[in-house]
């Protein structure tokens, strides 16, 4: 596996210290990572920002840190608006052709898509060909830029693993995989050592983060008791520290196959705030967690 970094851990969103794009690429090489993937937003890699000459200096940092760029992150939300005048995934379609040509610039493979959440205004299914449509004509425009894009379990629309693998199933394009993460899984229930080794031949990138799950409840006072609130609250911490169990689901992705991006991100408050010293703390936290535990040869 080769480590990455992803820039949205240092992008500021949820109030943690902000770093530009040339001094994130330079703060991942020093902690050691060998990659990184690049938010394909503000305040990183925004199509709307990224002219000739911003990316070529996004790819003199890359050389001169000696580190390399694989995917750029794509933000995608594939269901069918109710304004239907509005050409809402025509846009989404050009916003990835753009990643996809960027990508191309860097020399980065990948492109990482979300699927789709549910909508109140039009069905599941409906739904469902809405993504499936979309990334078909998405694949092959990223196709004429040798890129593959890569469809997180994230958003509502195949996070169960098996339903991902039918909605990969019916978009049928060779470069369509996925990048499985083991949050989302671990949520919800599936037994992480078995669903990665089914998913890891599909799979090209992991993004890992670790959290603990912070139980809710409701005070009744005319019960003078507690009621229980559901779901739990979940609040990320250092990697290996929290429920997510990584040994499994790296020994599982290993099994079946996976060797490619392992992907560190800080995409929520993290336990300890967000002043640059606790990002680093972390980062470098992951680094090591994995050599000890879960890395394989490249």
């Amino acid at each position: 596996m080769k480590l990455s970094l992803f820039s949205v851990s240092y992008a500021g969103y949820w109030g943690q210290d902000r770093l530009n794009v040339t001094d994130f690429i330079a703060k991942a090489a020093k902690l050691g990572f060998e990659s990184v993937m690049l938010a394909g937003k503000r305040p990183h890699l925004s199509p709307l920002d990224a002219n000739e000459e911003y990316v070529a200096a996004i790819s003199s940092a890359l050389s001169a840190n000696n580190i390399s760029c694989e995917v750029i992150a794509g933000y995608t939300d594939l269901s069918p608006l109710a304004a239907s005048e509005v050409p809402y995934l025509e846009m989404q379609i050009d916003y990835i052709t753009n990643l996809a040509r960027m990508a191309n610039r860097l020399g980065a493979g990948y492109v990482r898509i979300f699927t789709a959440y549910e909508s109140s205004f039009q069905g599941p299914q409906q739904v469902w060909q809405s993504v499936v449509s979309s990334i078909r004509e998405m694949c092959d425009r990223a196709a004429e830029y040798d890129v593959t894009l890569a469809v997180q379990n994230h958003h509502d629309v195949g996070v169960h693993s098996d339903v991902l693998l039918e909605v990969l199933h019916d978009i049928d394009r060779p470069n369509c995989k996925l990048g499985y993460d083991a949050w989302s899984p671990a949520l919800r229930g599936e037994d992480l050592y078995d669903c990665a080794k089914k998913m890891a031949h599909h799979t090209v990138i992991t993004t890992n983060a670790d959290y603990v799950r912070l139980p809710r409840y409701h005070y009744r006072p005319e019960l003078i008791n507690y009621e229980r609130a559901h779901p739990d609250l979940v609040r990320a911490v250092q990697f290996g520290t929290g429920f997510i169990d990584y040994s499994a689901f790296f020994r599982g992705l290993q099994e079946g196959g996976f060797s490619g991006i392992a992907n560190y991100e800080m995409c929520s408050p993290i336990r300890g705030g967000g002043k640059i010293e606790n990002l680093d703390s972390y980062a470098a936290h992951y680094i090591n967690w994995m050599r000890e535990n879960h890395r394989s040869p490249n």
